[in-house]
């Protein structure tokens, strides 16, 4: 009698489901560790960005003797100004990490001027990632 060798192909119902559970269940594990570590990557780039922004008006400040009505100003000599040496920020200046441009307040309430983002939310106020960022410590 001769003996027959069956030839598996593929995988059969139950092992193609208990990969799927494996896997939803490492992406639901992993998913929001990724999520905090980008949470936390975006307010220290626009920590970053504003110290930067912080700089570009004092060397403004400098030359020309006084701040920039608006962020523009460290850009192009929108003011026609003779002592204007920039650009003090190249190409531009930038948007918050969340697409939002900063805000600019000068003279400010808390100092020579006021820089802030107001985070993840777009709106003034909040906690965490939606909270405001700012040049100052906020009271």
């Amino acid at each position: 009698m001769k003996k027959q060798h069956f030839k598996r192909n593929g995988f059969t119902l139950i092992e193609v489901v208990v990969v799927i559970i494996i896997l939803v269940t490492l992406a639901s594990i992993a998913t929001p560790i990724y999520m905090n570590y980008v949470k936390k990557a975006n307010i220290g780039a626009a920590t970053t960005q504003i110290k930067l922004l912080e700089d570009a008006l004092t060397g403004y400040k400098l030359d020309v003797g006084s701040y920039p009505e608006t962020l523009a100003g460290l850009v192009e000599n929108v003011d026609q100004n003779e002592k204007w040496d920039g650009p003090y920020i190249k190409p531009a200046v930038p948007k918050d990490p969340w697409g939002n441009e900063y805000v600019y307040v000068c003279p400010g309430e808390h100092g020579d001027f006021d820089l802030y983002s107001y985070g993840g939310d777009g709106q003034p106020g909040g906690e965490g990632e939606n909270g405001d960022i700012t040049n100052f410590v906020a009271k």
